[in-house]
């Protein structure tokens, strides 16, 4: 049995690959939940769904996102409505005192519709529309989450880290915004200066994720911070890791990041830039599985292959190497 714990765009790549070493029925995937949010009054979570497409054979493999071959006429529809109506175009996070007055799921990530600042397509928010409904029928996160990956038909089980709002605020030179607003929105561009994952300490695991963590669990090659960060903030999830075999996957070769804010994101956080602050991250880790030409030492075992992954061929390189850690620290 072995839990991947997933975010971004990096542990969804190595999990083309996970097959080769790890069938698909003792596989267990726990995906980050901080990256949600509210836009429009449809509930969005971006790292479930990079998953649920990737499972159903549908993932846009371009951009590790979305729906591929997705049409986005509603989208363009409300950029033309906003335009035509003199309304503003951009993130627009909903005033404090609307963050928790709507659906107690979407605490302090709430945006508005208007001139939507993410390009959501009309296959992917039909998703949204299903998760939103189940959720406001009664349906918890992981039931609503359940009932969508039967729908993609995935053969692993696929739990959101938790039912509770997180929302992963990055406070920056121009003010706090929520993660997806400060990517996507400013396109990474604000000075970093902290990040919060607000409503962590009051949250809980999702049902299962505890269990799941008993398990054999690899770290892929996600963000430290925000992908992986917020999992790590709920309640017994870092003294889990700590009393089972851990192996993480480097998203940097020495100091250079593969993708995304990984780098700021580390440094405001008081971690170095690099594949050596993966101790700091992660200091429950086992293992270490970094690139053949970065020369970062650590004090546990470290095993090295090329951890470029462009194709599934790539991620299964990878995940045979993550076995061989694995096999060398138990």
């Amino acid at each position: 049995m072995v839990t991947f714990l997933s975010g971004g765009t990096g542990t969804p790549k190595l999990l083309d690959g996970a097959g080769v070493a790890f069938s698909p029925e003792n596989t267990t995937i726990v995906a980050n939940t901080g990256d949600d949010i509210e836009l429009g009054g449809l509930f969005v979570s971006p790292d479930v769904d990079t998953l649920l497409f990737q499972g159903g054979g549908v993932l846009d493999r371009e951009t590790w996102w979305g729906i591929d071959g997705d049409t986005h006429r509603t989208n363009a529809a409300l950029m033309d409505l906003a335009s035509a109506a003199d309304l503003p175009e951009g993130p627009q996070y909903l005033p404090e005192d609307q963050q928790t007055a709507g659906r107690d799921l979407a605490n302090w990530r709430r945006f508005s519709g208007i001139a939507e600042f993410m390009t959501i397509g009309d296959r992917d928010r039909a998703v949204h529309i299903t998760r939103t409904s189940l959720i406001d029928q009664g349906y918890t996160l992981s039931e609503a989450t359940e009932r969508l990956a039967s729908a993609f038909g995935l053969s692993v089980d696929l739990l959101p880290m938790s039912d509770d709002p997180v929302a992963s605020l990055v406070h920056t030179d121009e003010g706090m915004m929520h993660f997806q607003e400060y990517w996507v929105g400013h396109r990474g561009e604000p000075t970093v200066e902290t990040v919060e994952f607000r409503g962590s300490s009051n949250a809980e695991p999702a049902p299962g994720v505890l269990e799941a963590l008993s398990d054999t669990v690899v770290i892929g090659p996600s963000n430290p911070v925000t992908s992986i960060g917020p999992m790590l903030a709920l309640p017994g999830v870092a003294d889990a890791l700590a009393q089972t075999t851990v192996v993480a996957v480097s998203p940097f070769l020495g100091d250079e990041v593969f993708s995304g804010p990984a780098g700021d994101l580390m440094e405001a956080v008081n971690a170095e830039p690099s594949t050596a602050g993966l101790a700091t991250a992660y200091p429950f880790a086992d293992a270490f599985v970094i690139d053949e030409a970065d020369d970062t030492t650590f004090d546990r075992p470290t095993l090295r292959t090329d951890v470029t992954i462009d194709s599934p061929e790539d991620a299964k390189r990878v995940v045979r190497t993550i076995e061989d850690a694995i096999e060398t620290v138990n």
